[in-house]
């Protein structure tokens, strides 16, 4: 079954999620139920506490885990603003993995992204570019590298009423996965820090927990993600009729027609008018169509920029007081 959508003005909220308010309801319940048993009941005694819950009280409230459904989300323009993999490169940056000159051109690209919508070469370039930074650095350094940077750089580039559509499927017993043209490390960064089940990315080579610079396999784009999810969906038993996924992208056509519930989540024009002629739903949750257009892509060149700019002085004053 598909799960009911929220509201959009609950999803900007940033208020407590669904889930959150579930537990403590629990909680509150159970406590109130403790309270009105008699002592001779097996599992009153364990009630003397204020607020304690009973714990079969509470499994029983407990929403039973959905086996065969799950959602899928795709991450750059769905989850987030703009591209993971240029947040990324500014925090790369940042760390000194490559220059001012090539954080221009990630922000030049970023505003393509943006303005455009994805292009397959255009995600293929960066992807690759991003990996060849990565090269002889460790898994474990990206890693830590990914964690900072989400909270330096992503976490507030969520979209509050993509993340509780996501957080909805989660309280319907519904396991949520990424999937993401984004290296892996990163996608489960992210995955872990919104609560997700986890996430299936590009899986960059490394031996010896040291990256070459190479792919293992192909970038998860397009079709490689159709591959990937019917992999994940034979692996978990999955029924794909059940399931639901949603993405910003006409690239991601593929994916969204291999469930039963498609969703398109602010979407590029070719698959605003696709989801319209088939029936699908459709969510935007920019302010506005012109500033997704203009504004957003504009200021986050500007930062990108400024900020690449104000990092490459800071170096410099240290290098001449040296």
């Amino acid at each position: 079954m598909p799960v009911d959508e929220p509201q959009s003005s609950a999803g900007e909220a940033g208020g407590p999620t669904a889930q959150g308010s579930a537990q403590g309801s629990a909680r509150t319940a159970g406590a109130a139920a403790a309270q009105a048993t008699s002592t001779a009941h097996p599992i009153a005694a364990a009630q003397d506490l204020p607020g304690a819950a009973v714990p079969e009280l509470e499994a029983a409230l407990a929403v039973p885990p959905d086996l065969r459904a799950a959602a899928f989300f795709d991450v750059d323009n769905t989850i987030m603003r703009g591209a993971s993999i240029f947040h990324l490169a500014r925090g790369l940056y940042k760390r000194n993995f490559f220059t001012l000159r090539d954080i221009l051109g990630f922000a030049w690209q970023q505003l393509s992204f943006l303005a455009r919508g994805e292009n397959l070469d255009h995600v293929d370039e960066i992807q690759a570019r991003a990996l060849s930074f990565v090269a002889g650095h460790s898994v474990v350094e990206l890693a830590a590298v990914g964690e900072e940077v989400f909270d330096e750089f992503m976490a507030d580039k969520i979209w509050p009423g993509t993340r509780a559509l996501a957080q909805m499927h989660l309280d319907a017993g519904q396991r949520v996965w990424l999937v993401t043209a984004t290296p892996v490390e990163v996608a489960e960064v992210i995955a872990r820090r919104l609560g997700l089940t986890g996430a299936l990315g590009t899986v960059a080579e490394h031996v010896d927990g040291v990256y070459t610079g190479r792919l293992v396999g192909a970038l998860l784009h397009g079709a490689a993600k159709v591959e990937a999810v019917r992999a994940l969906a034979d692996r978990e038993g999955l029924d794909l009729a059940l399931c639901s996924a949603y993405s910003d992208s006409a690239n991601d056509i593929p994916l969204l027609s291999m469930v039963g519930n498609p969703c398109a989540i602010n979407p590029d024009g070719r698959l605003r008018a696709y989801a319209k002629a088939h029936g699908w739903r459709v969510r935007d949750y920019r302010r506005g169509r012109k500033a997704a257009r203009v504004g957003i892509p504009l200021a986050a060149l500007g930062g990108a920029v400024v900020g690449a700019i104000m990092g490459a002085a800071a170096a410099n004053r240290r290098l001449r007081h040296r």
